[in-house]
């Protein structure tokens, strides 16, 4: 059975990709487990900006770890969110760090790390990491996943 959450746009609702970063809007719903310590993970194989000297587009998987407090990240507006960078120019470390700043300010999570696997610009990978807050004890935290680039070899 559906449950209509209010307060939502984008989910729910034929939303195109927003033609940049200051249409793009990052939406939140309540935690029903508050009480309960858990790590979500979003996971972006396939994000995507320009650089912001050369135009040349740039390409990343990032995965986001959160342990929610009140709110989580509704999926499709970070989905949205992160598509909107397509047409933005953005060094690898900011944009990283910039997503990950705005999902703070929006959820206020216990805890969150983003790790930025980037491929390589100029032959050279640049992988950029970066978390807000301390893990609360006792929260299994699973590796990321992602291997260090290693090209060909």
């Amino acid at each position: 059975m559906a449950r209509k959450i209010s307060g939502l746009k984008q989910l729910g609702n034929a939303t195109p990709i927003p033609k940049s970063l200051s249409e793009a809007e990052l939406e939140r719903v309540a935690n029903l487990h508050q009480d309960t310590p858990y790590v979500a993970r979003f996971t972006c194989p396939e994000f995507t900006c320009l650089c912001p000297i050369t135009g040349q587009p740039d390409f990343a998987h990032f995965v986001i770890d959160y342990v929610p407090k009140a709110w989580l990240l509704e999926s499709k507006s970070l989905k949205l969110y992160l598509a909107s960078f397509r047409n933005t120019g953005a060094f690898h470390e900011d944009a990283t760090v910039g997503i990950a700043k705005r999902i703070v300010e929006l959820i206020e999570p216990a805890w969150l790390r983003i790790g930025g696997y980037w491929y390589p610009r100029g032959g050279i990978p640049i992988d950029v990491f970066w978390q807000h807050g301390r893990p609360p004890e006792g929260v299994w935290i699973p590796d990321q996943g992602v291997s260090p680039y290693r090209g060909r070899g």
